[in-house]
């Protein structure tokens, strides 16, 4: 089987008898950890972060970094002993009960096919830009088809995709890196050094205060997402325990050094006031240090990162709602799966193909609302996710929190990678967490998205005490149930 807990819930339905495949390899785990984040949150979002903070915007990454990095350490810890496709939502399940586990699934599940839509169709827009002759729909239906295709096949085709896209996006930021620090030190041609004039000028480091940083944070936390998928991504590889261990262990540290690197050369390279929200930073180094066609390159790299993530988030979001389906908490019809492939056993292994459907089919609704009420309908679905991420992230903690102690009655060695001081820096995440959804409350932007997702939580939550109390009531009364 692709899942072995060493402490199963006693309340869950069995697994299927057809696992799913083991096609992905250790270096396509470990490209999805490294690629799975640099998307256009980065590439054009940043500049909103640089907008508000300064040249602090490093601050703001190094503190949002550090939580993100320490939610995939317990992630991580949880992932290496009981490896499963629906990751931190058997977890939740396991450590605090199916309630835990359907809510947090359910809502990353929507999460994922939501944002889809955003990705969708910003790509689009960049193509549309490029052959003005094909209308942005035609291109949201090309890459929904190309990519529903690409999964509904082998995993290794997902696999691949993500190791292309996540090696280009690797490669572009590294070439950026290099080219920014030969224009710090004046060693690009026609350029002299830049020193530190840009990091204590126009306000200082803290042109804002400490304020601007905490506004920083907010803006740029959520650029953080998608790490998650590394630890679903897992189940499908040969020995998912000693692969989540070794992509995680790799992934975070790198990202963190490419995001901070990032923001680094670009508050170094050219004044904070320089930048705009909406605009990429990146795209006013290059210019602003020679590089021709800057604007175009970038937008290639964009359009790329877009691409990968609406790829990623379809394979997370047909693994999450599969799992789901494994535990009686979707339907039991999603659970079919391909055959083809073989898992390290031999034993064979497909593609849940429904699963897949499924989450298209709901993500191609999330298009058809994007272009036709982006400003309505569909704004009000994406600031209903629009915390959620930081929900997910607590539940996460808090999954950590009780499976670590049970693990280390039960079963210890399977513990190969280990939460940091636990349980001090698990606490630590928890209290940062509520800390950012308070100053989200407390910005007028971001209370929206606070309040609609926590309306979205309720909603689930209010769905999952009533199934539990459903089948309470249906063990105390079999025939309670009867001829409904």
């Amino acid at each position: 089987m692709h899942e072995a807990p060493p402490t199963p819930s006693p309340t869950s339905p069995a697994a299927p008898a057809e696992p799913l495949s083991h096609g992905l390899k250790q270096r396509h785990l470990t490209m999805l950890g490294l690629g799975g984040v640099i998307g256009a949150g980065l590439f054009v979002g940043s500049g909103a972060g640089i907008a508000v903070a300064g040249p602090a915007i490093v601050v703001s990454y190094l503190i949002a970094g550090a939580l993100a990095m320490l939610v995939m350490r317990m992630l991580g810890e949880m992932s290496a002993a009981m490896p499963a496709s629906g990751s931190f939502s058997v977890h939740a399940e396991r450590a605090l009960g199916r309630w835990a586990g359907f809510s947090v699934g359910w809502l990353y599940w929507f999460l994922l096919v939501v944002v889809l839509a955003v990705e969708a169709t910003a790509a689009a827009q960049i193509a549309h830009g490029w052959v003005p002759g094909v209308e942005p729909w035609a291109w949201v239906l090309l890459f929904m088809v190309v990519f529903t295709v690409a999964n509904l096949t082998a995993v290794k085709n997902f696999g691949e995709f993500e190791f292309w896209f996540a090696s280009l996006k690797v490669g572009a930021i590294v070439v950026f890196l290099v080219l920014g620090g030969l224009a710090v030190f004046g060693l690009l041609p026609d350029t002299d050094p830049v020193g530190m004039t840009n990091l204590t000028g126009q306000g200082g480091f803290l042109p804002n205060g400490w304020s601007g940083v905490v506004s920083g944070v907010l803006t740029v936390v959520f650029a953080f997402g998608g790490l998650e998928v590394v630890t679903i991504a897992a189940a499908e590889t040969d020995d998912p325990a000693r692969a989540v261990g070794r992509a995680v262990r790799s992934a975070v540290v790198r990202i963190l050094f490419f995001y901070v690197g990032s923001m680094l050369v670009i508050v170094t390279v050219l004044p904070w006031t320089a930048q705009q929200a909406g605009l990429s930073p990146y795209v006013k180094v290059l210019d602003a240090i020679g590089v021709p066609s800057a604007g175009q390159i970038m937008n290639i790299v964009v359009f790329v990162a877009l691409l990968s993530a609406l790829n990623a988030n379809l394979y997370g979001s047909s693994r999450m709602i599969f799992s789901l389906a494994e535990r009686g908490e979707a339907p039991r019809g999603l659970l079919k799966v391909s055959g083809g492939g073989e898992g390290s056993s031999g034993q064979p292994g497909g593609v849940p193909r429904r699963a897949v459907l499924a989450s298209v089919a709901f993500g191609f609704v999330s298009v058809v609302l994007n272009l036709l009420w982006p400003d309505t309908v569909f704004l009000y679905m994406l600031n209903s996710v629009g915390a959620v991420l930081l929900f997910v992230w607590a539940l996460i903690a808090a999954s950590q929190l009780r499976l670590r102690a049970r693990l280390e009655q039960e079963a210890p060695d399977a513990l190969a990678l280990r939460m940091w001081w636990f349980p001090y820096l698990t606490w630590v995440t928890l209290a940062g967490l509520l800390g950012v959804l308070l100053l989200m409350l407390t910005d007028d932007a971001a209370r929206p998205q606070v309040l609609w997702s926590a309306g979205a939580t309720a909603l689930v939550l209010l769905v999952a005490v009533g199934r539990e109390w459903r089948e309470c009531r249906a063990r105390r009364d079999p025939s309670a149930l009867t001829d409904r």
